[in-house]
């Protein structure tokens, strides 16, 4: 595990939640927020379908400008989770696919939708009783 030279030496995958959530330099922190993100889990699953290409996403994600598109897809592709294949053929065609490691992901929060799914109610209903009694 990487030290990240911390005053007590810990390490960042420590899980206590406030050490590593208060320390930019977190590598836990940075790949949650770059998961955590508007468009990433989307992207995600839709692409755990199979292979698509850019403008099959865009038409498909309401909202997203081209920028955002590329750069959220770009990210990905760094972080090891979206492959890229450019296809050399004429105009040029590009699909974007998850790697193994991008369907681990998806696999995990398709459990926190499930949790979420199967909770909402409980959810809703706290919200209620918060809401009236403040």
């Amino acid at each position: 595990m990487k030290s990240v030279g911390t005053p007590q030496g810990t390490d960042c995958s420590c899980p206590d939640a406030f050490q590593w959530d208060r320390r930019e330099d977190c590598e836990v922190r940075q790949i949650l927020d770059r998961i955590a993100d508007k468009w990433s889990l989307l992207i995600i699953a839709l692409l755990d379908d199979g292979s698509m290409r850019f403008t099959e996403l865009k038409r498909m994600i309401d909202g997203v400008s081209q920028r955002m598109l590329t750069v959220t897809l770009r990210q990905l592709e760094r972080d090891g989770l979206v492959r890229r294949t450019v296809h050399p053929v004429v105009p040029p065609r590009v699909d974007y696919e998850l790697t193994d490691l991008g369907r681990t992901l998806h696999e995990t929060v398709q459990s926190l939708v499930r949790w979420t799914e199967e909770h909402q109610d409980d959810i809703a209903a706290a919200r209620q009783r918060f809401d009236s009694a403040n």
